[in-house]
């Protein structure tokens, strides 16, 4: 047997306690990571009508898998089971929100009810940042991906001018537009018939209803269309915010197929948008959702130096298929213009 002198005791206490500093300093690690994470979680799980820079901070919520990992990974060094076991949990949370089980469900139901007997309507929506958006840009967006319906946010006189100077009425030639200072204008161009039905009651910006009617070969699509600008949930203005988003869950129970396309100012992660899409018997569709695009930005493009998040958004009536959803940056905003293919059945 091999005699143990004072100094190899020495130098093993001194290793042994040098690798439980580390471990602790990982478990410290570990916490300090998963700290906002929690937070935040449990405001996302907690349909509350929560403060604004609550709703602010839930917007970021898909960008919280990120944290999650790390913190996973600061545990397992730090060789502690129940806490690995807890960082674990927190991430299989975030990536349940990251890819919601029911999200295609609505999706498969429409695949029965539409097939040949539809028609297709490429549409693309962009908030223009106070008519800031290049016309340029826009107008090639629209020819190249063959755009047939187009919804404006913060649609300006001046824009307006600079879109028929580059030849958009030439592409869409049937439009309802109304023109204003900042950030309440609104528009819609089409190579379908449009007729204005009304607006969004109440709304903080004009949201015009619209009844667009498409028609090929005797067969004939009714679409109630929406240009969505809800209110941002800034401030004073949180109150409208929700009241903008109940009014829209609402429009989804109308009669026929529905279609709500532009800023919404919220993500899927905030209650109120997730009620607009189940405001009543019928669940209404996020095609970028169902297209599987949950974590592909649609701002901020530009200025700010923050993660991107969705908060443009087309949504629809379960009975609308769609396809080939893309987001596409626009020098000038700092909204990205989004588009898809909806498939509409058809009567007639």
């Amino acid at each position: 047997m091999m005699f143990r002198g004072p100094q190899m005791v020495r130098a093993g206490g001194r290793a042994a306690g040098a690798g439980s500093r580390a471990h602790s300093a990982w478990r410290v690690l570990a916490g300090l990571a998963a700290a906002p994470v929690v937070v935040v979680s449990v405001f996302r799980a907690v349909p509350r009508e929560w403060p604004t820079t609550v709703v602010q901070l839930v917007s970021f919520t898909p960008w919280l898998v990120l944290p999650a990992g790390v913190s996973l990974v600061f545990a397992v060094l730090g060789r502690r089971r129940w806490m690995a076991g807890a960082a674990a949990g927190l991430v299989a949370v975030q990536l349940f929100w990251l890819v919601p089980v029911d999200y295609g469900r609505a999706e498969a139901e429409a695949a029965d009810g539409t097939g040949e007997d539809a028609l297709e309507l490429r549409t693309m929506s962009l908030n223009a940042k106070l008519g800031k958006a290049d016309a340029a840009e826009i107008v090639r967006l629209v020819r190249e991906q063959g755009v047939t319906v187009l919804t404006l946010q913060e649609y300006t006189r001046p824009l307006e001018l600079r879109l028929e100077a580059a030849g958009l009425t030439e592409l869409l030639p049937n439009r309802i537009n109304d023109p204003a200072a900042h950030a309440a204008g609104t528009a819609v161009y089409s190579v379908h018939r449009l007729v204005r039905e009304g607006k969004v009651p109440d709304s903080h910006f004009p949201m015009p209803v619209i009844r667009l009617t498409a028609e090929d070969g005797g067969r004939t699509a009714d679409v109630g269309l929406t240009s969505v600008h809800a209110r941002a949930p800034v401030g004073v203005g949180l109150p409208k915010w929700r009241s903008d988003l109940a009014a829209l869950g609402r429009l989804g129970s109308r009669p026929g197929h529905v279609l709500l396309a532009g800023d919404f100012n919220a993500s899927y992660d905030h209650a109120e948008f997730r009620r607009v899409l189940q405001d009543g018997d019928r669940k209404m569709v996020d095609v970028g959702l169902a297209q599987g695009s949950r974590l592909v930005p649609t701002w901020p493009m530009e200025d700010l130096p923050l993660p991107g998040i969705t908060i443009d958004h087309i949504v629809t009536s379960p009975a609308v298929r769609s396809a080939d959803y893309s987001v596409h940056r626009v020098a000038g905003t700092d909204h990205a213009a989004i588009v898809v293919t909806l498939s509409v059945p058809t009567t007639g």
